[in-house]
């Protein structure tokens, strides 16, 4: 019998300046309505934005590690869900007047048909984005047993 993951608890993000990486997730997670703590693990310290669901914890990336390559084996993007175009929508408008750089919210439909995001890069490259939650995901997620042939 398999074991059911029901969500992600938390993400680690190594950063090469804790502190210049804060100011700019200070601002996107404001925008995004999470709260913030900080902590230190085995004496590194650690900034951690939470809500509800899961944690996105910023860490001192190790002194001559190479930069980040999304390109490389390893995170590729981080996608955060809302719950409609019209929250993504309001998400790069409240990230440009924080004066993050993202680009205009807009259907991909290369994607998917209903795929409905925003893009933007933290200081260390990693791309993340806010998108709409997909009529797929809403039947995968609520109708679970109906849908094992996807």
């Amino acid at each position: 019998m398999t074991v059911e993951v029901i969500g992600i608890d938390h993400i680690f993000v190594a950063v090469r300046d804790l502190r210049v990486s804060e100011e700019f997730y200070d601002r996107v997670m404001d925008v995004l309505g999470f709260r913030k703590s900080e902590v230190a693990i085995s004496e590194d310290p650690h900034v951690v934005y939470y809500n509800r669901h899961f944690a996105y914890s910023l860490r001192p990336a190790k002194e001559g590690t190479p930069n980040h390559d999304p390109y490389a084996p390893g995170l590729h993007h981080f996608c955060f869900r809302v719950a409609d175009e019209v929250a993504v929508a309001r998400a790069a408008g409240e990230l440009q007047t924080a004066g993050i750089g993202v680009t205009e919210p807009r259907y991909y439909p290369e994607y998917a048909p209903d795929y409905y995001a925003t893009f933007f890069e933290d200081p260390d490259g990693v791309r993340l984005e806010v998108m709409n939650f997909r009529e797929i995901r809403r039947k995968v997620m609520y109708d679970w047993e109906a849908r094992a042939g996807l």
